[in-house]
């Protein structure tokens, strides 16, 4: 998990925003304790392009893509963080990201050996290179998969999602579910206590997640994490950032 020190921000700010940015950039970190009761349904009418859910993450395994990524962390019902960018999935996780909240603002860049970190707070702070893990990956559909394999309750349906007919998929993980595919949030979680949360996920007909919602209990508070995924294409190159 990433470790901005030099953040001037309460420790529950701080906390809720790296909360948010482990799910943006693929640096896993995570809070404690267990989730908030899943979100109803969004829409109980019928949706055309109807597919199955197995199929398309089948799909999705044989090419990787970018997109665009806009996500909100909020805790005790308040937005405490906004996340935009935009990265590779699918594959080796390389991307950018600008992360604001209250007294923050952080950009980061990872490219296929590093990661890059700038504290845009500070009026001329450049950026700091760190050595990429190596477990540094986004892997949405592996939590989708985990999801499909808790049996029949797990598959929500159909719904419109901007537009986009989207598979619903929704349920709770137990932490050493996570372990064989997000390592690195498996170690993280484990250290602070963490048994488990709760997800929502909403993939497209080419296994592609829309919409990804992570709930727990932080410190005693309730967060969450909101995450769209929009502008899909092509895998993209990410260099280092100059400056």
């Amino acid at each position: 998990m990433m470790t901005f020190s030099a953040c001037r921000t309460t420790v529950s700010a701080v906390a809720v925003v790296a909360v948010g940015l482990s799910v943006l950039s693929g640096c896993k970190g995570g809070p404690s304790g267990a989730g908030a009761p899943a979100p109803a349904s969004s829409s109980a009418a019928p949706v055309a392009g109807a597919f199955e859910p197995e199929q398309a993450l089948a799909e999705a395994e044989k090419t990787p893509y970018a997109a665009s990524i806009k996500g909100v962390t909020e805790a005790a019902g308040r937005e405490m963080s906004t996340m935009t960018g935009r990265s590779n999935l699918g594959t080796s996780f390389t991307g950018r990201a600008e992360i604001r909240s209250t007294g923050l603002w952080m950009e980061t860049v990872t490219t296929a050996d590093a990661n890059y970190v700038r504290n845009r707070t500070r009026e001329g702070s450049g950026w700091v290179k760190a050595p990429r893990s190596p477990d540094n990956e986004a892997n949405y559909a592996g939590y989708a998969k985990l999801l499909l394999a808790a049996g029949p309750s797990a598959k929500k349906g159909m719904e419109n999602r901007g537009g986009v007919p989207a598979y619903h998929l929704a349920g709770h993980l137990d932490l050493d579910q996570v372990a064989s595919i997000d390592p690195r949030t498996h170690r993280s979680m484990k250290a602070k206590g963490v048994t488990g949360f709760d997800i929502d996920q909403w993939i497209d007909s080419q296994g592609r997640t829309v919409r990804f919602e992570q709930r727990m209990e932080m410190r005693g508070m309730q967060a969450v994490n909101k995450i769209d995924f929009s502008e899909f294409g092509p895998v993209e190159t990410f260099t280092a950032p100059q400056g």
